[in-house]
C-alpha cells in the first residue's frame, strides 16, 4: 500500500472523528436546553458515515470514511410539567432536549481514541518513510 493511501485513509478517519467530536460538543452545550413546544426543542445530533472503497482492483485497495450527513435524533423530547417555568406552554409543560450527557461523554471518549489511533498510524507511516530514506542514503 502506498504511503499516500495510508495518509488518505487515516486523514479521512481523523476528519470523521473531528465531526463526531464537534457534534458531541454541540450536544453537551445544549443538554439543558428547554422549549415550550415539541418542535422548538433541541434534538441530539448524530453524524452519519459511509465507507468509500479505494482502488478495488489493485493490491493497494483500501477504504476511506465519508461524512454523509449530520442528522437529528428521532427520539421524542422529554416532556415535564413545570407550570412556573418561563418557557412552559399554556398547559404548563416544558420540553427538555434529547441529549444524554453520559452517552455523549462515552461517545466523546470513543471518538478521541479513534482520532488518536489515526494520528498514531500517520506517525508510524512517516517514521517508515524516514527509515526508507535513511536506507537509501547508506547504499
Amino acid at each position: 500500500m502506498a504511503f499516500s493511501t495510508i495518509y488518505d485513509i487515516a486523514g479521512s478517519a481523523m476528519t470523521a472523528q473531528t465531526v463526531r467530536l464537534n457534534t458531541v460538543a454541540s450536544n453537551l452545550a445544549n443538554a439543558d436546553v428547554v422549549s415550550g413546544s415539541e418542535q422548538g426543542g433541541y434534538r441530539a445530533k448524530r453524524p452519519v458515515f459511509s465507507t468509500v472503497m479505494i482502488d478495488l482492483n489493485s493490491p493497494a485497495a483500501g477504504a476511506k470514511v465519508k461524512i454523509e450527513d449530520v442528522i437529528d435524533s428521532d427520539e421524542p423530547l422529554r416532556r415535564r410539567y413545570e407550570p412556573n417555568h418561563p418557557k412552559a406552554n399554556k398547559d404548563g409543560y416544558v420540553f427538555h432536549s434529547t441529549v444524554n450527557a453520559v452517552e455523549e461523554m462515552a461517545d466523546m471518549m470513543a471518538a478521541s481514541r479513534s482520532f488518536e489511533t489515526s494520528v498514531d498510524v500517520m506517525s508510524r507511516a512517516r517514521s517508515m518513510q524516514q527509515s526508507i530514506l535513511r536506507l537509501g542514503k547508506t547504499s
